[in-house]
């Protein structure tokens, strides 16, 4: 049983390898001559204000997560609406109903979030 996972484990091997190489190789064999032009912060030709540990309002963090929660979504439901045509009876509605119990959980998540008011920008 082992034996069969044998090729992938050499492949993982050649690969972490190949990535570790390539990497200190570039460390040692790389141009590195900082000033203090390369090492300051590049903010698009603009003079940087203040320090890069200013807070930021949790509301972009929740757009990012609402953004990656319905990319997911579409993850899902895109295979299987193309599966979908393919199924016999039984299984499409099976399959019918397992989708709407991922959309209402889904839609649970979206109201919460519309009642939080993680949509709205002050």
């Amino acid at each position: 049983m082992l034996e069969s996972y044998i090729p992938i484990f050499i492949i993982l091997i050649i690969s972490v390898l190949f990535a570790v190489t390539n990497v200190k190789l570039s460390s040692l064999l790389g141009p590195s001559r900082p000033n203090k032009e390369k090492m300051s912060t590049y903010e698009s030709g603009v003079e940087p204000v203040g320090t890069a540990h200013d807070r930021f309002s949790i509301k972009f963090y929740m757009v990012a997560v609402l953004f990656i929660l319905f990319d997911i979504e579409v993850v899902f439901l895109y295979p299987w609406a193309v599966s979908f045509i393919n199924l016999d009876q039984v299984k499409m509605l099976y399959s019918f109903v397992s989708v709407m119990v991922f959309i209402v959980i889904l839609l649970v998540g979206y109201i919460y979030v519309i009642k939080k008011g993680a949509l709205k920008w002050d």
